[in-house]
């Protein structure tokens, strides 16, 4: 899928509001579970129209202790997700869970939401957790800005986060999709493009992926998935493989070459294609099993009409995925999926979840915002029905249904609700809307 990113927008404040909110922040700590915005952050992806994008979905993720959160009511908050949206639906009453399908004995594949890029995403993740019945997310899924090399090289204020998320269980798996050239949603031209992976295969841009590797392995996030140049076979970004499919495959190599060279790594790469043919067959943009150790498929519900069977069929599509993988002996991933063209398609999310389930990825993630997802989109109520009915409560530690609680009042429109643990700072609409969310003392600071 093709992730769009923006700058956050910034209004001009007096000298005086500037410092007070400033101060606040200081006063506040201003961690990731508050949620507040940081600029340049990458939006949810956006599937092209062409290629789907697909996540694997662990249907029966581990079984982890949820987070001591008790928000009321499982209805999801009202957020603005990055793709404009109808306001998020009232979720039905709690499902019977599905009966898992995991052997004893044997590893429930991971799973995880794609929510936010920034810290945002983080501070989501247990609040879609209590509303899968206490289900735990075992993946973090996030996106490097490509903007400029800066972005790509990981600034420690991006990328703290998650690492702090991924670093409270050792069974997490952090997943950071890394574009592979700046400029990377520009619409750059096919001659230049064509230049820059010359470029690249000849080891001019070397650095700035060791500057990454570096920063990864100081988070203590060593073993993060790489899901690098990512839907290569499309046409959206400036890493495509198109234009010279040869010198793309040589500098994937390159990089992969140069960010395992940092001592303590130990990254897994994940060669990520959208489903089906695009503007190149996939195949062709294969760089080699020494550089590769997962083999991924973004897979969206798209195009308009095409069912469930088709996509499984069509040349380059989900089978021709997992045929492709087991002859080169890796393990497959769907780092994004979720519904698009065909709308509230519950039939779509019930046979996806089964393929999943069937073929048992490493790590699938689901992309929630509208049109595609399930708990921050009111869209598609059906769909979210199947989702949730097939996680909820899933795993041997997963907690007990909630038990009924007053309906809190509403969460404005483009706010995120503070962690359990905060307490909310109450510093005027303005001042909130102007950070991105509210800020909130953390009671274990003191």
């Amino acid at each position: 899928m093709a992730p769009r990113h923006r700058r956050a927008k910034v209004r001009r404040l007096t000298l005086g509001a500037a410092a007070v909110a400033a101060s606040a922040a200081l006063a506040s700590g201003l961690v990731a579970e508050a949620g507040v915005a940081q600029a340049a952050e990458p939006r949810a992806p956006a599937p092209t129209p062409v290629a789907p994008t697909a996540t694997p979905s662990a249907l029966t993720p581990p079984a982890l202790t949820p987070p001591a959160l008790t928000p009321p009511a499982l209805t999801p908050p009202a957020l603005t997700p990055p793709e404009p949206a109808s306001p998020a639906v009232s979720q039905p009453p709690a499902p019977t869970p599905a009966p898992t399908t995991a052997v004893a004995g044997e590893e429930i594949p991971a799973f995880g939401v794609f929510l936010k890029s920034d810290a945002r995403g983080v501070a989501r993740m247990p609040l879609f957790s209590r509303w899968l019945g206490g289900t735990e997310l075992r993946v973090g899924h996030t996106y490097l800005p490509g903007h400029r090399w800066r972005d790509i090289e990981g600034a420690a204020d991006f990328l703290d986060v998650w690492a702090h998320w991924r670093n409270k269980r050792p069974d997490r798996m952090l997943v950071l999709n890394v574009p592979m050239q700046e400029r990377n949603e520009e619409g750059v031209s096919d001659n230049e493009v064509r230049q820059l992976l010359r470029r690249g295969a000849a080891g001019e841009f070397d650095h700035h992926f060791r500057v990454l590797a570096e920063r990864l392995v100081e988070l203590k996030v060593p073993d993060t998935v790489i899901v690098l140049g990512w839907e290569m076979n499309g046409i959206t970004y400036t890493h495509r493989c198109g234009p010279d499919p040869e010198a793309w495959k040589k500098y994937w190599n390159r990089i992969v070459a140069t960010m395992r060279s940092v001592p303590g790594q130990k990254f897994r790469f994940d060669f990520t294609p959208s489903r089906g043919h695009d503007a190149v067959p996939w195949t062709k943009c294969y760089p080699g099993d020494d550089t590769v150790d997962v083999i991924g498929m973004d897979s969206y519900d798209q195009p308009n009409g095409m069912s469930f069977d088709q996509q499984v069929k069509e040349p380059y599509g989900l089978q021709h995925h997992v045929d492709f993988a087991k002859a080169h002996g890796k393990p497959i991933s769907y780092p994004e999926w979720g519904l698009f063209r065909n709308g509230d398609n519950p039939e779509y999310m019930r046979r996806m979840l089964a393929w999943m389930d069937e073929h048992r990825p490493l790590y699938n993630t689901l992309t929630d915002y509208c049109p595609h997802g399930v708990w921050q989109c009111g869209a598609n109520p059906k769909s979210s029905h199947v989702y949730r009915s097939a996680l909820f409560g899933r795993g041997d530690q997963a907690a007990p249904p909630l038990t009924p609680t007053p309906t809190p009042e509403p969460t404005p429109p483009g706010t995120t609700p503070p962690p359990a643990d905060c307490t909310p700072l109450d510093l005027g609409s303005w001042v909130e809307e102007w950070l991105g969310g509210k800020l909130c003392l953390r009671s274990d600071w003191w």
